[in-house]
């Protein structure tokens, strides 16, 4: 039986933009956001792709007093669900039986880092322990808005927002929701930039994402949400879908604490789970956002599961985090708002700063954007450390 579960709204903030139209005109230029960094304060010389606005600019956009404990994870996430509920014409005054699912991993880490010695040494700031745990975070934004009935906190490193959409997907399939609002949110922080940095997988230059010359990937920050509901739900509203999750796939290849296997098990696993619960074959695919980090390993590894999914001649494929930076947590919901933006304005948005071919595959990633194409079905890949693997497939409403 079909998925029954349609989009209905959606927004986004990111280094690209504030909010679906500005995300829109970046993408269809090919406007990068990663560049040197601006608010996070650390000595590190390294692109990242920031959200253009200051704590204090959000707060002011959200009518939030300055003396309240609020971490710029919650604010960004605010203002994308702002929007998202905003395109659904849902308020949030107790009629329809709501779900927030926010995935995140650092919640509020920037303040306890910023914190962190007078939480030790002179009990100041104190407030902002609590506002540390991804939980917390979570709760501070559903209270934002009031309303909902349910609200949890997926947290598996880069495929958490996308995990939020699969939670979100069974709790309306099983009744218990009828809306679910969808998503994830992740600023920047020290110990991203420097566990990364650990890591040796950050690019002192703009990222190369399924190029033989990359050399790793560049953060961003950022958050996106979706609402879903059923068809007949939407119907009830007067909303008009805009279009529909078909299906969707997460596996655990298990193969390392962050790298992927060399054959992209997982995530040969998850696109073909995906496509199952979808009733598609592959060639029924229009365009794969890949999760495309421009690590050595992880495009290896994702552009072989595509071979295995797609053969050697796959669909159109390019990685946005060329433009966005790598948003994590976000990356999962960032990259949905872009899958339906695909979907609704028929282009491929695309995989910046590529020159140089993969030796070992025999794909080419979109390196120009294509306009006024046929797009179908998006396939929506995210990759999350331990090989926590997920694919969600985007379709036009039929």
């Amino acid at each position: 039986m079909a998925l029954d579960v349609y989009i209905t709204g959606m927004g986004i903030v990111s280094g690209i933009g504030i909010g679906v139209d500005q995300t829109l005109v970046s993408l269809r230029e090919q406007k990068s956001g990663i560049q040197p960094l601006k608010h996070l304060q650390t000595i590190h010389d390294l692109p990242c792709a920031e959200v253009d606005l200051s704590e204090d600019q959000m707060r002011e956009l959200l009518n939030i007093p300055a003396d309240e404990v609020v971490t710029r994870t919650a604010l960004m996430a605010m203002l994308a669900t702002r929007e998202a509920l905003q395109q659904a014409r849902l308020t949030m005054d107790g009629t329809y039986r709501v779900a927030f699912i926010h995935g995140t991993t650092v919640g509020g880490m920037e303040k306890s880092e910023v914190y962190y010695f007078d939480f030790l040494q002179n009990d100041l700031h104190n407030e902002f322990i609590e506002a540390h745990d991804c939980g917390a975070c979570t709760e501070k934004i559903a209270d934002y808005f009031g309303g909902f009935s349910f609200v949890s906190t997926p947290s598996t490193a880069c495929s958490s927002a996308a995990n939020a959409c699969i939670l979100g997907a069974n709790l309306l399939e099983a009744g218990i929701v009828d809306i679910a609002v969808v998503g994830g949110s992740e600023c920047i922080t020290k110990f991203h930039l420097n566990g990364f940095k650990s890591l040796m997988i950050l690019d002192s230059q703009p990222c190369r994402p399924f190029d033989e010359t990359r050399a790793g990937l560049n953060l961003g920050e950022g958050a996106a949400f979706i609402v879903m509901e059923s068809k007949a739900h939407a119907a009830k509203r007067g909303v008009a879908p805009l279009c529909r999750l078909s299906g969707y796939g997460n596996a655990c290849d298990a193969y390392h604490q962050t790298a992927s296997s060399p054959e992209g098990q997982g995530a040969f696993l998850a696109m073909n789970a995906a496509l199952e619960m979808s009733n598609l074959q592959p060639a029924d695919v229009s365009y794969i956002n890949a999760h495309g980090t421009g690590t050595p390993n992880n495009d290896e590894s994702e552009g072989q599961a595509i071979v295995r999914v797609f053969g050697n001649n796959p669909p159109h494929v390019s990685s946005t985090k060329s433009l966005t930076g790598h948003t994590t947590s976000a990356a999962g919901g960032v990259e949905a708002v872009i899958s339906i933006l695909a979907l609704q304005h028929k282009f491929v948005p695309a995989n910046c700063n590529f020159t140089t071919q993969m030796q070992s595959l025999p794909f080419t990633p979109v390196i120009n954007v294509l306009h006024d194409i046929p797009v179908q079905h998006v396939l929506s890949n995210s990759f999350g450390f331990g090989g926590n693997n997920t694919s969600l497939i985007f379709s036009n409403v039929q």
